[in-house]
This record gives structure tokens, sequence and C-alpha cells, in this order.
């Protein structure tokens, strides 16, 4: 197979008009990449997607509503041909070579005086990959160089001595799936001296850490053995100031019911710098694993999401229960396993019909997921019989009622 013979290169086209004939969607594909770069990029076509014209709208690019004409690549750093039209094509390529002005041609890229490579972006890195006109080959090689980023098979970070990362990085892991923690929620996990880790964390990435990285079981175990938050801020602190690097690794969203604020509060009293990196909240993408839309369109408009920690009439609740109860749509019911029958029959006490369905979702997204489905006059005894236990996220309303037709 002969080696590619184009030259890769880097273009910085920030501020660079950039030309793009075609608005199909082959010019819809390529437009972010370009727009992200900071191009000023120019569409002629006299039609474009819903995409490219949207983009129009918001001033992400010029739209030139109309056909290519000779003349329109003058003051261009770069072109790009994109119509389904192999004549015309031609004709932009053809006054790029006299312009001197690289030129993408999309339906045929060796006639062309640039080719345009599979690229994706991991941590800050942007690989590009070409392979002598065989597209496909590039984008598969493309996604595994990519997977081994994200894996960390493949080195995307490199450390010498003086560049430690500073602090805390408090890293939201998602609802359990190893494979729901975000992209940079992985790439600091990969570079950490230190994790401090509760029960709900994605436990699977503790055995891809290198050996000398120490981890600490914050042992937030409900109704049981816990370590208070004090020690766990202190320990977070204390380890940074150690000159360590510290990932506080915690199930689903640091910032939904996960006390992650409280500990940004801490190191930022201590002099500590936090970096924060959201993760999926289990309240809404454990539902949707388990085929419950919290929200569909003319079932229900509100989507409430509450914590069960202490049952209603609690001194400490903030929750006004009757106000739920006379709400017609979805509450998505965090930590109340337990106390399940109460607030059950609170919302029942409200006004909540009792046929109202109930899902609880036990385990969601793990191997050992299942999912009971019931209603709100009978779901705690429902509950109990089944032998549900923490963690299970519940969901109550319509929503719960839908499921997806069954595979032909």
């Amino acid at each position: 197979m002969p080696e590619d013979p184009h030259y890769l290169s880097g273009l910085d086209l920030s501020g660079k008009r950039v030309v793009m004939v075609g608005g199909g969607m082959v010019a819809q594909r390529r437009l972010p990449r370009l727009v992200g770069a900071g191009a000023e990029v120019e569409v002629i076509a006299p039609h474009v997607t819903p995409s490219v014209e949207a983009m129009a709208e918001v001033g992400e690019l010029r739209w030139h509503r109309r056909e290519y004409a000779d003349g329109d690549l003058t003051g261009a750093w770069y072109a790009l041909a994109c119509t389904d039209r192999p004549e015309v094509n031609a004709a932009v390529c053809a006054e790029a070579e006299r312009a001197r002005v690289f030129c993408v041609r999309a339906d045929a890229g060796t006639e062309g005086s640039a080719v345009t490579p599979a690229s994706g972006r991991h941590g800050g890195v942007l690989v590009g990959v070409l392979s002598g006109g065989e597209p496909l080959r590039s984008a598969a090689v493309r996604d595994s160089i990519l997977d081994g980023l994200r894996a960390g098979t493949v080195a995307a970070e490199y450390r010498t001595p003086g560049d430690e990362l500073p602090g805390v990085a408090l890293v939201g892991g998602g609802p359990g799936d190893p494979e729901l923690i975000t992209v940079r929620g992985r790439r600091l996990l990969a570079r950490a001296d230190v994790v401090v880790v509760d029960r709900l964390g994605p436990r699977e990435l503790l055995d891809e850490l290198p050996p000398e990285v120490e981890v600490i079981d914050a042992a937030k175990i409900p109704y049981g053995r816990a370590a208070s938050q004090d020690v766990i801020n202190s320990t977070l602190i204390e380890q940074a100031k150690a000159g360590k690097f510290v990932v506080r690794l915690k199930g689903g969203d640091p910032y939904v019911f996960g006390r992650g604020f409280e500990e940004v509060l801490a190191c930022a009293d201590a002099g500590i710098p936090v970096t924060v990196v959201p993760g999926i909240t289990s309240a809404f993408a454990v539902p949707a694993m388990a085929d419950v839309p919290v929200t569909h369109r003319g079932v229900t408009h509100e989507v409430v999401v509450v914590s069960g920690h202490v049952p209603p009439g609690h001194p400490q609740s903030l929750t006004d229960w009757s106000a739920l109860a006379r709400l017609r749509g979805t509450i998505v019911l965090m930590m109340g396993v337990e106390r399940l029958p109460q607030f059950a029959g609170t919302l029942l006490e409200g006004g909540r019909p009792g046929d109202t369905p109930v899902a609880i979702i036990e385990d969601g997204t793990m191997r050992t997921q299942r999912v009971l489905r019931s209603t709100l006059a009978t779901v705690a005894d429902d509950a109990a019989s089944a032998g549900v236990r923490p963690p299970a996220i519940i969901v109550i309303g319509p929503v719960a009622a839908l499921s997806p037709p069954p595979t032909p």
C-alpha cells in the first residue's frame, strides 16, 4: 500500500476567511470544527440544512444564499468544495489553484490540494489521521487512538518535576457504570496522587489506577458506617497541602445531593484550589437506563428531584410535601427507600391519586440493576416484598407507566 503523500499540518485559521461552497450534510459535519477554530466562515449555497441555517442566524458564520461564482475565493485562506455537483466542486478547486488557496474537495479528495483528516479531541490533544484516500481506515485509526486516550492505555499527559497539578478535583463519577464518567473526569482521575472515593463512585475505575496511587475510602454508606463530612473535608485539605493532587470521586453529580459544595467551601477556606467536574446525575440517568423518561411530551411539564434524607414533617425537612402532592408531573425521589411508606403515604394524603404509576430502579446502570413497577397506593408493600434496597431511584408520575414498544 503506497504511503499517503500529504503533508500533515495544523492551520491557524483564527480570524481568517474560510469559504465553504455547499451547505448540505457534508458542510454541516465540517463547519463546527472550523467555527470552533475561530475561522471567519462564509457559506455559499442556494440552500442549506436547518442546522447550518441556525448557525448563520446566530452569527457563527455568514450565508450567501446563491450559487457559487468565480471570484468567490478572493481573500480566502482556505476553501472547501462540498456540493453534490462534481462540476461545481471542480470549478471551486480550479479557482483555488489559480489563487494559491488550499482547497478540500469533498467528493473526490485526491483531486483537491488539501484533505481533511479524520480528527478528534481529547484532553486538549487534537488527533488527526490520514490514510491515503481511505477515509474509513482513517476514521477507524482515529477512533482507536481516542479510545486509548480515554481509557488511559495511550498516554495523554506527561508530568515533569514542578508540573504537579494543584489542589483538589471534585469529580462526578456518574450513576455507577464506569463508562458513564465524563472524559475530563477520567482524564483527571488518571493523574491523581490520591483518590478519595465514596461507595457510589464507579469502583471499577480504581483497578485501573497505578499502584502508587493512594485510595481513601470515604465509606459514606447510608444508614450505616459513615465517615463524617468534617473528616472527609480535612482529608482532602491535608492531602492537598502535602503537595498531592487529590481527586474526590463521587457518585452521580457532586452538586445534586452529593454535598460537593460543602467540600468546595472547606477547601476554599483552607486556600486549596478546586476543579469541579460535573457528573451525569443518577436522578435522570438511572431512570433513562430503565426506559423511564422523566419527561415526555404531552405527559408531564415538570420534574422535581427530591431528597429522601429526612422524612416529611421532620424539623430539618425543607420540602413542601403538600405542594408536591398537588403536582401532576414527575417526582424523582433519591435516598427514599428506607422511608418509602412515609413518602407514599404523605403524597396520598395530599391528594396524589393512588393509581399514580411508580418505578423503582435499584442499582441503576449496573449489572445488578432491577426495576420494580407499581402504583403509589401499593409501592411500599411491593418494595418490601421484593426486598428493594438502596441505592435506588424512585420515579413517581405518569412517565413511570411508559415503556418502549417491544423489539420486533
